[in-house]
């Protein structure tokens, strides 16, 4: 009885395990732990945590019919609004791995939680990649856009005040636009905090 106890609780600890390994989007469910410095890179790294948090609160518990809501014709949906994010969580990452990003760009069919899946682990790398950088690293995390005449080239400030805080305001979007919906925001999430109140 007891090796059958035993092997019912490591098949669980696993499943639990595998479980944990297959949904990375938890990551964000709350905000990571602050850096114990204040640096350049730890700053932006917050920024990215930031997003992050507020965008994983933003798409959670969106149901099919929510993606398709718009306010009107002219506006996106939610889906393309959560496309265009992680286009821009795309542009982040490939900065800080001094990647070019690819004009006209190939599309790839995905699902929605494959979407979701992919920004938030695009912003965490993100993350980590700059918390073991140094402020002379941003001067190397340019953003390239390559098309076939050429490349275009900007300073990591304009990764700033474009992709980071252009996915923070269209996570905001998000959130209206699924009020509208009619499946608001959890009124228990804290921006401020970083947390849930359970």
């Amino acid at each position: 009885m007891k090796n059958i106890f035993a092997f019912l609780l490591s098949i669980s600890t696993l499943s639990f395990a595998n479980a944990q390994e297959a949904n990375p989007t938890d990551f964000y469910y709350q905000i990571p732990e602050a850096p114990t410095e204040y640096t350049a890179t730890n700053a932006v790294a917050r920024m990215v945590d930031g997003l992050g948090f507020r965008y994983y609160w933003a798409t959670e518990g969106l149901m099919a019919e929510d993606l398709s809501f718009k306010p009107n014709e002219e506006a996106r949906t939610i889906e393309e609004t959560i496309d265009h994010i992680l286009g821009l969580s795309t542009v982040i990452i490939n900065s800080v791995t001094n990647t070019p990003n690819i004009r006209p760009s190939q599309t790839v069919v995905r699902s929605y939680e494959e979407k979701r899946g992919k920004s938030l682990d695009n912003l965490k790398r993100a993350s980590e990649i700059l918390k073991k950088s140094t402020a002379k690293d941003l001067e190397n995390f340019k953003m390239v856009f390559q098309n076939p005449n050429g490349a275009t080239e900007y300073p990591f400030w304009n990764q700033i005040n474009g992709p980071i805080e252009d996915a923070v305001w269209h996570s905001g979007q998000i959130v209206s636009l699924r009020r509208s919906a009619g499946n608001p925001f959890d009124s228990k999430v804290s921006l401020l905090r970083g947390k849930r109140k359970e």
